[in-house]
């Protein structure tokens, strides 16, 4: 304890209106899963897995926040949960039938495994690079490029933690292809629309390579994007979430064998984005 930024002895009386501090390590409660009747949008199902349309803004599972409420509720995981009931137990408590993430500020396709078996075939379709994982990004500024691949490594910022980063050595391969498909020229700024495939899933793979080249995806204001944009005569637009969106999943089916292809367009607030710039 400090008594007016002094460390205080056991046997010292306080007079009035001194300044206490307390220090000490308060033990957080425990991360855990827990059904929640979330709504979910479900683009396919079947007795091994589940493809779900993930919104911005929903962590996968449980995981960082000031409360207990925001580290443990609203999550994917308890969506499933009280959706499915019973899912994988491969990934463990915490992440039932997660065989692979989407950032909480990314929206799109995700695929969930509700047995083991699923899940462990699932996974070693991941880490053989078998599943083909599409996304459409905006980013600020034109490419210079109309395509191209960005194989550089990823790892931990060492200053802030909570950025990865492509500028340490010793990183995680990661490889990321991408495709113009629109350039923007508007009062608000010069965009570049990206349809971008991803060989590797590492932590904020696609926001920090095309960071790394000087084009921040649009509302990714932890790598360097705006928080907002505004033109010359004062008019101005705003995107409280990432134009991140994971646009098309393909993989075998875990059982079968067979090719399963899903897809999904643009959500309504960056399609309205969109709209807004062009």
């Amino acid at each position: 304890m400090l008594v007016d930024g002094v460390p205080a002895k056991a046997s010292l009386r306080l007079r009035g209106r001194e300044q206490i501090e307390i220090i000490a390590d308060v033990p957080r409660p425990p991360l855990r899963a827990m059904a929640e009747d979330i709504p979910l949008e479900t683009v396919y199902e079947d007795d091994d897995l589940a493809v779900i349309n993930k919104p911005a803004g929903m962590m996968v599972h449980a995981g960082a926040g000031a409360t207990d409420d925001d580290r443990n509720r609203g999550t994917l995981v308890n969506a499933l949960l009280h959706r499915f009931g019973k899912l994988s137990g491969v990934g463990g408590e915490l992440r039932p039938g997660i065989v692979h993430r989407l950032d909480k500020a990314t929206s799109g396709l995700i695929v969930v495994a509700k047995n083991d078996e699923a899940h462990r075939k699932l996974a070693a379709q991941f880490a053989a690079r078998q599943i083909k994982k599409t996304y459409i990004a905006l980013v600020h500024g034109w490419m210079k490029q109309e395509q191209g691949t960005i194989s550089s490594s990823i790892s931990r910022d060492s200053v802030r933690r909570v950025r990865m980063t492509t500028r340490r050595q010793g990183g995680r391969q990661a490889i990321s292809h991408y495709v113009v498909t629109r350039r923007i020229e508007s009062p608000l700024g010069k965009f570049t629309l990206l349809e971008v495939r991803i060989d590797t899933g590492r932590t904020h793979q696609i926001r920090v390579h095309v960071a790394s080249l000087g084009h921040p995806i649009v509302g990714d204001t932890l790598y360097g994007a705006p928080r907002g944009l505004k033109t010359r005569e004062g008019s101005a637009a705003s995107l409280d979430r990432n134009f991140l969106h994971a646009a098309a999943l393909r993989f075998a089916h875990p059982r079968t064998g067979a090719e399963l292809a899903f897809s999904q367009p643009l959500p309504k607030e960056l399609q309205a984005f969109l709209e807004r710039i062009g």
